[in-house]
């Protein structure tokens, strides 16, 4: 095994090359703990508190393992930090020859086939998406990899990239006529190619899981496998082992039906008629189920009769769609590929409407997802332990999971049992930073139920005199709420102070902009207020007096009617369990250890974590959340958190000075 002791050293190779590393004791256990693990084939469980440098903990032992090493992040973001900056420090730093190669969703990348159909179509919604698509083209042009991430004057959410991009149902794989300039393939041959493939969780799911090319000729081949913000997994992997058949399938389907047909066969009328009808019958099948961001469980919708029209009409729809594919499909491969998509559809609506697969119907959650333009209907397994586990059986490999936010306490059978990992190792390395003098817990006096009708209001009132300490000593604020529709009323309250006091203070709002030209903006201005919901909650990093002060609104338990949570609640209670002690306390205390984490970001970062909701003191499991929490000061006095603001802005005067 290499010699640890002297690669984390104060003189090791690292520390020469890393500006600012720091021998931690932490870091050297993990990396250790991890290389037995990967030479013993065997599976690790690892919670690293923030600060123990967890990213290189891992690396070091997978560039020196000598073997095949996927690592799978949370995030497209973390991955290109990954592949572009940490990967290629730490090799440097060991001075060895591994490669490394990135590898995301066939949609990250231009597709030269679809790319081609789209100038030619012109099918898109206004100018500003045309003049996108040109410069895509451009790109396209002079880009080796045909990464989106890399064509920066196109913005991420324009409809352009969806009609330049392929989708697993519309790829036509080794039939394509571009396939020699297929971004996607040169990508998956280099992965095939590389030591070390960085990936992100929702890839690995889809392509290992779903048995697409690409991951799942990359799984056989490597020798271990790292998960990083691996408490992400249960959610992702529910996702990817259940199914899901969306109108933006149905209605993206409809348009590739059209545009294939114009290429292949504009002698044959009827398939663009009932392209058009698919087309419709998607939409209206949206329109049937009012509001949005709903989570509605299968059977509160299915005796609607609206509901149920739309749906016999999609179907029709399809099944009529798919018989016209199927007349002319031999004319074109981008006919064929839309039969076999149009056929998948029936089949996976079918299903949904049955509950499951014939002896899955106890198994699996029916429910539905409506989005502002879309609407999705889900078959979601209750368990994904035993699946999981069959994926995990078979090759030798080492499999690590790691993260700030696994144990529950220094518990993991929670996350263990989600996953089924019951013959992991598991580890626990604390936060080397100084949260006891850094960092104040906040819990304010006098909060009402977190159910009352003007508990947004509460929050402000008990909130203004930190955030406007905060602001006053120059510091920034995050506003975490659990709900969208608190985020949006605590802002307008927020709004109503800052006026009423004739404060200048930046609000900003999750949702205003993107979320990296948000926080860009947010560390910029230095002293802003930034109202949020969950995404914010985790993998945000804003380090320094930009971010010292963290407000939650309320313990972030899952709303107890969503659909798949009611289910297995259900499932567990039948079972004679405690469905509260042990899955919902366990999944909120992971989650506030998650927005918790946003507080205390380097060694020199001092700030105050504000927790409103008054179960924290009031019920016998408020204890287990604030024991979860970094060991900080305790305080349920606002007094005490304006004089540590205070304290602040009179340091850096004196500095100053």
């Amino acid at each position: 095994m290499p010699d640890f002791d002297r690669l984390f050293a104060s003189d090791g190779p690292l520390a020469a090359a890393i500006p600012g590393f720091r021998p931690r004791p932490q870091q050297l256990e993990m990396a250790q703990q991890i290389a037995a693990a990967m030479a013993g084939n065997t599976a690790l469980v690892a919670e690293a508190g923030t600060g123990t440098g967890k990213t290189f903990a891992y690396l070091v032992p997978a560039l020196l393992s000598g073997g095949k090493v996927i690592v799978s992040t949370g995030t497209k973001t973390l991955q290109d930090q990954l592949f572009n900056r940490d990967l290629p420090t730490v090799r440097a730093a060991l001075k060895i020859g591994a490669t490394i190669a990135l590898l995301k969703g066939r949609a990250n990348y231009v597709c030269p086939y679809h790319l081609e159909r789209a100038l030619t179509t012109g099918r898109l919604a206004s100018r500003e998406e045309a003049a996108h698509l040109r410069k895509i083209a451009r790109f396209a042009e002079r880009t080796k990899t045909g990464d989106k991430a890399e064509c920066s004057d196109v913005p991420e959410e324009s409809a352009a990239w969806n009609v330049a991009t392929s989708t697993r149902e519309n790829c036509l794989g080794q039939e394509c006529p571009n396939v020699k300039d297929c971004f996607v393939l040169a990508a998956r041959q280099n992965a095939q190619m590389a030591d070390v493939v960085v990936v992100n969780h929702h890839l690995f799911f889809a392509d290992v899981m779903l048995k697409d090319e690409g991951m799942g000729e990359l799984l056989p081949a490597c020798n271990a496998v790292i998960f990083d913000e691996a408490h992400q997994l249960p959610e992702v992997a529910g996702l990817f082992f259940g199914e899901s058949l969306s109108t933006s399938q149905l209605i993206e389907l409809a348009r590739d039906a059209r545009s294939e047909g114009l290429a292949s066969c504009k002698d044959y009328t009827p398939l663009q008629d009932a392209a058009t009808a698919l087309d419709k019958t998607a939409r209206d099948l949206r329109l049937a189920v009012k509001g949005e961001n709903l989570r509605l469980p299968g059977a509160q919708v299915e005796g609607d009769p609206l509901f149920g029209a739309a749906l016999d009409a999609v179907q029709q729809a399809l099944q009529e769609l798919a018989r016209h594919l199927e007349t002319q499909a031999e004319r074109g491969e981008g006919l064929a590929n839309c039969l076999a998509r149009a056929q998948e559809l029936v089949a996976r609506l079918l299903r949904w409407r049955n509950g499951g697969a014939p002896g899955e119907q106890d198994v699996a959650v029916k429910w539905l997802e409506a989005f502002s333009q879309a609407l999705a209907l889900n078959l979601t397994p209750l368990d994904v332990a035993p699946i999981f586990r069959r994926q995990m059986e078979g090759h030798p490999r080492a499999w690590i999971f790691t993260s700030a936010t696994l144990a529950v306490g220094n518990n993991f059978s929670h996350y263990c049992n989600e996953l089924g990992l019951t013959e992991a190792a598991t580890a626990l390395w604390g936060s080397p930073f100084d949260y006891s003098q850094n960092a104040l817990l906040y819990a304010p006096h006098g909060m009402p139920d977190p159910n009352s009708p003007f508990y947004a209001e509460a929050v402000v009132e008990a909130a203004w005199p930190a955030l406007r300490a905060a602001g006053a000593a120059g510091h920034g604020s995050f506003v975490l709420c659990t709900s969208l529709r608190a985020m949006r009323r605590i802002r307008e309250l927020l709004q109503e102070k800052l006026a009423a006091e004739e404060r200048a203070l930046p609000l900003l709002m999750q949702g205003e902009s993107s979320k990296s030209e948000l926080l860009d903006r947010f560390r910029v201005l230095g002293n802003a207020i930034l109202v949020a919901s969950q995404s914010f909650w985790e993998g945000v990093d804003v380090r320094g007096k930009a971010l010292s002060l963290v407000v939650i609104d309320k313990l972030p338990f899952a709303p107890p009617d969503d659909p798949v949570l009611a289910a297995r609640i259900d499932r567990l209670r039948q079972a004679g369990r405690n469905p509260f002690m042990e899955y919902q306390l366990p999944r909120t205390v992971i989650n506030m250890k998650q927005g918790a984490g946003r507080l205390i970001r380097d060694e020199t970062d001092r700030g105050v974590l504000m927790i409103c909701d008054p179960r924290l003191t009031a019920k016998p499991y408020g204890r287990t959340v604030w024991q979860a929490l970094p060991p900080m000061r305790r305080t349920r006095e606002a007094g005490e958190v304006e004089a540590f603001f205070a304290a602040s802005a009179a340091a850096v005067k004196l500095a100053d000075e």
